[in-house]
């Protein structure tokens, strides 16, 4: 399935890229991350397990347990704070 990752602040800066469209096996969003840390280099750094990331699934706050489908569009970034 294709899907459209978005990504977002320092995740977005780590990676060099604002967004992509990925070719897919992946069944829930932590399959995905699994996925995308497996490239190695930038995204296994900026979205290892252990560190603080967020994801939405068709622009809605979600967690990884979320399935997938063909034309979703997921984003991942770093928790943020207001002030």
């Amino acid at each position: 399935m294709k899907i459209q990752l978005r990504y977002f602040a320092s995740i977005r800066e780590a990676i060099g890229s604002g967004s992509e469209t990925l070719d897919t096996a992946a069944a829930t969003l932590a399959a995905l991350r699994d996925e995308l840390i497996a490239r190695g280099g930038a995204h296994a750094e900026a979205l290892a397990r252990g560190r603080a990331v967020r994801v939405s699934l068709n622009q809605t706050m979600t967690e990884e347990s979320a399935a997938l489908s063909d034309g979703a569009e997921v984003a991942f970034f770093p928790p943020v704070t207001g002030g």
